[in-house]
């Protein structure tokens, strides 16, 4: 199993990518190509080595497993993450949930849950939540 307590910030925002993917218990291609997009465009990931995406999914799937997996998650999570990027942890699930085209009630279960572990003020949440919308509308 991973270390859980050493992650990166990177790490925390890659297990946050793949927990939201995984939250509804089908991963879906277009959430890992999502993923993958994300951790090979973004600057915040500009020196994060990709390989280290399997490590956080076996982290995130073998936390889920366990009965307190979410709130164990969430406390790696803000313990890896400076405050200033507790937002984009939210923007980055919110585009990953988002890529399927479809929000099902338990993967907006895991988003409110994210929002209040990393107190993203309620507008700021909807204006990201809008956004994610926005970027992911089919004609």
């Amino acid at each position: 199993m991973p270390d859980r307590t050493t992650l990166s910030p990177e790490d925390a925002l890659v297990a946050i990518m793949v927990a939201v993917s995984v939250s509804d218990e089908a991963i879906q291609t277009s959430e890992l190509v999502k993923i993958h997009g994300l951790v090979n465009n973004l600057p915040v990931f500009a020196d994060y080595d990709a390989d280290h995406l399997k490590t956080m999914a076996t982290l995130v799937f073998d936390l889920f497993e366990e009965e307190d997996g979410l709130d164990a998650l969430f406390g790696l999570v803000e313990q890896a993450l400076p405050d200033r990027l507790y937002e984009t942890a939210y923007a980055l699930a919110c585009d990953v949930a988002a890529a399927d085209g479809r929000l099902d009630q338990i993967e907006l279960r895991f988003l409110m849950e994210l929002r209040y572990a990393l107190d993203i003020d309620r507008l700021a949440a909807a204006a990201i939540e809008r956004g994610a919308r926005a970027r992911h509308m089919t004609l």
